[in-house]
């Protein structure tokens, strides 16, 4: 098998960058419906984000460990390069940090570079109307669609209520980013 076949073989790498709220313990949709998508999939979280995720559940559906910290000198990289990243649920902090280049955690590390290597990537937000206000978040969402970015629908819930998961639309992701890469063989960026 030349290195071409193999590259045409092999199932696209799916970053699904998870951060804190409410909602992020049921990531395990997104995963699900991107493997019967046809993709590999490996989890990054925020280390707030990492709390709320059934780690052993997760590294079991994805046969990989959940990433959340800078790997050290020497270490052996965890995770496959990502063929694209999806940011789902993305909080009001992630999504300013990430627009604002600021790169404090793996998660937004990899966000922020990505944008550089070119890896399409889609963000589902999930934040209160009063977050949504705030005139910081237009303003970043305006910067990450100059980037490409390709960003859900989620329509913010009311503030100091939570709730909004039965509109939230995990396979979203998916719909964003299969058209960017559906004429792409795996590249092994990332």
């Amino acid at each position: 098998m030349t290195e071409r076949t193999a590259a045409l073989d092999r199932k696209p790498f799916l970053y699904v960058v998870v951060c804190a709220c409410g909602i992020a313990g049921d990531v395990g949709k997104l995963i699900t419906a991107a493997q019967e998508r046809h993709w590999n999939v490996g989890v990054v979280a925020t280390p707030q984000g990492l709390g709320f995720l059934d780690t052993e559940a997760i590294e079991a559906a994805t046969g990989y460990p959940i990433r959340s910290a800078w790997r050290t000198p020497g270490e052996a990289r965890p995770l496959p390069p990502a063929d694209a990243i999806a940011v789902a649920p993305a909080t009001f902090n992630t999504v300013n940090k990430w627009a604002a280049g600021i790169s404090d955690t793996l998660a937004l590390g990899i966000l922020c570079e990505a944008y550089g290597i070119g890896i399409p990537t889609a963000v589902l937000p999930y934040l209160n109307a009063a977050q949504a206000a705030h005139p910081a978040y237009p303003r970043s969402l305006e910067r990450l669609r100059a980037m490409d970015v390709m960003i859900g629908s989620y329509e913010p819930h009311r503030p100091k209520a939570g709730g909004g998961a039965d509109r939230f639309h995990w396979e979203e992701a998916l719909d964003l980013l299969e058209p960017k890469i559906a004429h792409q063989p795996p590249t092994g960026r990332g």
